[in-house]
């Protein structure tokens, strides 16, 4: 990379780290990426009702279209006095760019904007379009956002931009939360036999989740993890009143091609089994949902499941990525996400070719003093490059 593009790359990613974008206040970092995309020469930009920005860029006679997609949304920052540096700063340190974001994942949608402009100064043969998209309230809600653009833009192919370590992704398990709840009879907790304790009815019930759910398996995701988050009562406090409901969530990791009823089904039969033992047993099991607004005043509303996804390594699309790689002197190994992405959309839903590729440590999403290596960044944007050329070519 020529010093002029790598100047470009280092400021752009410090720039956008320099404005906080919350889930739902992306509206600062949506203009500076659209006004950065007009002065880099894309040939339009535009957003949709959620708030999303895209920008497109033909080459030659058009043709196949690669949708790069990162997200601009990020996690808040608790406790600021605990960083070493600015989490807003974006300050250089010893070949880093410190704050929050660098990783998760401003610095990779950085890479993917400076890529999509160098290929269109630098090349003048190649056929296809390359959009580049960033995508809000992923944080809250994978893949939610992410269909607007799918739909909008009917992708050939997708690469998101989460931190990989430069290895190639062709997969990862998905996500959903279930909302297990008990329904008892309140009372006077001076008097409990009145009522029916639903705290008390969930217990039991929970024992018997834990010793007879077995999570499916897969041979490269992994298990299908069933993992309990959050327990409440109410009301709450109590405040000398027996609670009436009891209110437990699960984390449930998805894997390819578990559908809702698949995912439910082995807790209805246990909730079945436990009511056999106890007729006072009333229990309700369903996945949560989660409404909130965009910048845009758009409501953003889903449902907590986004499935799992994976290709095989003789994917079309996987072995061209992977060629792209290499073109770019990237020999990278090809694994899976530990989290959930995206691409639980464009791979999970619309089953469109679909990739993980991005620079830094993926343990480094989140975290206090939070950093990309700057080496880390520009080997993703030669990565970028080096797909979309491989994509093109054939």
């Amino acid at each position: 990379m020529d010093l002029r593009w790598k100047e470009s790359l280092i400021t752009l990613c410090r720039e956008m780290v320099q404005i906080p974008s919350l889930s739902g206040k992306e509206k600062n970092m949506a203009d500076f990426i659209e006004q950065s995309m007009h002065q880099m020469g894309f040939d339009s930009v535009e957003r949709d009702s959620y708030g999303n920005v895209s920008g497109r860029i033909v080459l030659g006679r058009g043709g196949r279209r690669i949708l790069f997609e990162g997200h601009m949304d990020h996690v808040d920052v608790a406790d600021p006095s605990k960083w070493s540096h600015d989490p807003y700063g974006a300050e250089v340190e010893n070949g880093r760019i410190y704050g929050r974001a660098t990783t998760d994942m401003k610095g990779n949608l950085a890479a993917a904007i400076i890529a999509a402009a160098r290929i269109k100064e630098e090349v003048n043969y190649l056929n296809g379009e390359v959009i580049v998209s960033g995508s809000v309230f992923e944080e809250f809600f994978e893949g939610v956002a992410s269909e607007a653009l799918g739909k909008r833009w009917n992708p050939d192919c997708v690469v998101i931009g989460e931190p990989s370590s430069l290895t190639l992704k062709r997969g990862q398990r998905g996500r959903a939360e279930i909302v297990l709840e008990t329904l008892g009879k309140p009372a006077h907790s001076s008097s409990p036999e009145v009522g029916l304790n639903a705290v008390k009815t969930m217990i039991p019930l929970l024992r018997s989740i834990e010793e007879i759910f077995v999570p499916t398996t897969h041979p490269v995701l992994g298990k299908g993890i069933l993992e309990l988050t959050d327990i409440i009562s109410s009301p709450y406090p109590g405040a000398s009143v027996v609670p009436e409901k009891c209110r437990v969530t699960f984390d449930r990791r998805l894997l390819v091609g578990e559908n809702e009823d698949e995912v439910l089904s082995p807790l209805l039969n246990i909730i079945a089994s436990e009511k056999e033992k106890n007729e006072r047993l009333e229990a309700q099991l369903s996945f949560a949902t989660g409404s909130d607004t965009c910048y845009t005043g758009t409501k953003i509303t889903a449902k907590r499941f986004a499935p799992g996804w994976i290709f095989p390594e003789d994917n079309w699309f996987l072995t061209l990525a992977r060629k792209g790689l290499q073109r770019a002197g990237l020999n990278a190994e090809i694994s899976h996400y530990a989290f959930c992405t995206n691409g639980s959309y464009y791979a999970g839903k619309a089953g469109i070719p679909t990739v993980g590729f991005g620079g830094s440590l993926e343990s480094l999403a989140h975290v206090i003093d939070e950093y990309i290596e700057i080496e880390q960044l520009e080997k993703a944007c030669e990565g970028y490059k080096g797909i979309i050329y491989s994509t093109f070519e054939v």
